[in-house]
């Protein structure tokens, strides 16, 4: 008789990334407040004009279980990911990887050879996954955002981010 515990079995589930679109936003609840889903209404609509790419990692049903943005605007000569997330049961499952990998490829897409991101410095588990695909902190700045109180009442949310990038050459 052993004492060890049963080892968890292990199933592999296929993803696809597609872009984001505007009906998946009920599914994406998960991501964030109803202001944070307006938000993402908002940059669907500057991805129609060609600004931004917003992608979305789906399982076979064809769910969001990552979504994240590329701005082409933020920085002449790249593509600046934001707003990057996983479901958070899903998270450390390889899928934040695969959004980020995508990401790049539509960077690269374009024609341009950096990618570059702001991290939370309170956030060292992304900042290390990033760091592990290669981005480099090449400073820091301060940021804020409207957030959403369960009241439904705003306020200003404000941090420090460490700026990184990669060259995708």
């Amino acid at each position: 008789m052993s004492l060890l515990p049963a080892a968890a079995d292990e199933i592999v589930v296929p993803v696809l990334v597609r872009d984001l679109v505007p009906a998946d936003l009920p599914s994406c609840a998960w991501s964030g407040t109803p202001l944070h889903l307006a938000h993402v209404a908002h940059e669907l609509e500057r991805a129609a004009a060609g600004e931004v790419d917003y992608l979305a990692v789906c399982t076979p049903a064809d769910l969001p279980v990552a979504i994240g943005g590329v701005d082409y605007r933020v920085a002449a000569g790249a593509g600046t990911l934001w707003q990057l997330g996983v479901l958070p049961a899903l998270q450390s499952c390889g899928l934040g990887t695969v959004l980020i990998r995508a990401a790049e490829d539509r960077i690269r897409s374009r024609g341009l050879r950096r990618a570059e991101l702001g991290v939370e410095e309170s956030n060292p588990r992304a900042r290390a996954l990033y760091e592990r695909l290669g981005y480099e902190a090449y400073g820091s700045e301060p940021d804020s955002w409207d957030v959403e109180a369960p009241d439904g009442s705003l306020r200003r949310y404000e941090t420090m981010c460490t700026l990184m990038c990669k060259d995708l050459s």
